[in-house]
């Protein structure tokens, strides 16, 4: 078989998930980015978003990228990969300094996003991003663009996201072993919406909650600036096992009929319909009322939305989201979900499905890819890399960088 070429302008998105790890291979044209290739496969080794078996994320890796180059019909050897678990912590900060020369140069908002990152944080969490909220100058908010501008005081509200440091050594590791340089480790709720939130939407204010097989992510933007990340260690896999559990059926085939038969409000389903289980230890397949189903499936969902709007309740943020929830990620498209949402949060919901780039579209337009296309859309975005390799403990200079990257577009 020829060898693969390796093309220069290909972008490539790593998302690894609790249940399924996939990679997109984007290619940048003159007009966007256009998706040429896909890789999936099951994901070993993950619990909670969390790697616990590096031999095994490793071999679940080298075999989606090998289908992604094969598709792509290109060399990869750098990704965008992305970050997620319960052990990713976001919090505001704020910055102040004087304005030297009574204009806002440069300088002064470089200073001024080194003062709001000046925050103490334990010896075993790294930085992942500082994302930008606005400039005050002197008692004037809501700036966006501060240069040039005359005053005495200078302040930036940003948004600083951390993770366990070993967590983001575990996932470099992981890539480096396969072959694979990581251009970035970006949030998986951020790089999701990206993906399927609007510009209008951020604008307003807007909650997209990103709900996996091991977590579930929630990223609140209003003003168009990230004001609150979360995550919750329970997802689609949590159903998956009170299915197997209720309906005394083998995990496999638990996880088949959420897929298929699966409801989220059992108002929806009719009383007549019914499905066929499989039993375990070579007993017969039983019919079983398919609002059975559904009773087992909607509290469970009840009770991880209802953990997700207390968080944003106590983070101050529920009246500023009047655009709604989006919701994204492979449980998403649960028939029923966003019905069940709309109850708990009294707001509009909506699925998000990746939208912004071209190329094989219908293959990717499904919510469990967002993740994977917006990394290739935050790659596309944020430009030159910063390369991350096994062991690299200098985080805080490569997040300066990107966050430099974060403020001159904002600006």
């Amino acid at each position: 078989m020829a060898k693969k070429g390796k093309k220069e302008n290909v972008i490539v998105g790593l998302d690894i998930g609790t249940t399924k790890i996939c990679a997109i291979v984007g290619e940048v044209t003159d007009t966007g980015v256009d998706i040429v290739g896909i890789g999936t496969h099951p994901s070993k080794g993950m619990r909670k978003g969390v790697i616990i078996n590096i031999d095994a994320t490793v071999e679940s890796i080298r075999k989606t990228m090998e289908e992604a180059e094969l598709m792509a019909g290109t060399e990869i050897s750098a990704v965008y990969c992305g970050i997620a678990g319960s052990h990713i912590r976001g919090f505001n900060s704020h910055g102040v300094v004087a304005v030297k020369n009574r204009e806002v140069t440069e300088n002064d908002v470089k200073r001024v996003i080194d003062a709001a990152r000046a925050v103490a944080i334990p010896n075993d969490r790294e930085v992942l991003h500082v994302l930008p909220q606005e400039f005050i100058v002197d008692d004037q908010d809501g700036i966006m663009e501060p240069l040039g501008m005359s005053g005495v005081r200078l302040e930036a509200k940003v948004h600083i996201v951390t993770g366990a440091g070993t967590s983001t050594q575990n996932i470099i590791r992981c890539c480096n072993r396969t072959g694979l340089e990581v251009n970035d480790i970006v949030l998986d709720q951020l790089a999701a919406s990206e993906a399927v939130l609007l510009h209008d939407e951020k604008e307003l204010g807007v909650a997209l909650v990103d709900i996996g097989g091991g977590t579930t992510d929630c990223i609140v933007y209003s003003m168009g600036a990230v004001r609150h990340t979360s995550s919750l260690g329970l997802g689609g896999n949590q159903v998956t096992n009170d299915i197997a559990v209720g309906l005394r059926t083998p995990l496999v085939e638990s996880e088949k009929i959420k897929t298929k038969y699966g409801c989220a409000l059992t108002s929806m389903v009719k009383k007549e319909e019914t499905i066929e289980v499989p039993s375990v230890g070579g007993r017969r397949a039983r019919s079983l009322s398919r609002q059975i189903l559904s009773e087992i499936i909607e509290p469970r969902m009840e009770e991880i939305f209802t953990l997700v709007h207390r968080e944003i309740v106590k983070s101050g943020y529920e009246n500023l989201i009047p655009s709604g929830v989006v919701l994204t990620g492979g449980s998403a498209s649960l028939e029923g979900l966003p019905e069940l949402v709309e109850q708990i949060f009294n707001l509009p919901v909506r699925r998000g499905y990746p939208t912004g780039v071209g190329g094989l579209m219908d293959v990717v337009n499904h919510p469990m890819y967002a993740a994977a296309v917006g990394l290739i859309l935050f790659g596309k975005r944020h430009g030159a890399a910063v390369r991350f390799k096994s062991g690299d403990r200098k985080f805080w200079g490569k997040v300066g960088t990107r966050m430099k990257r974060w403020f001159g577009e904002f600006t």
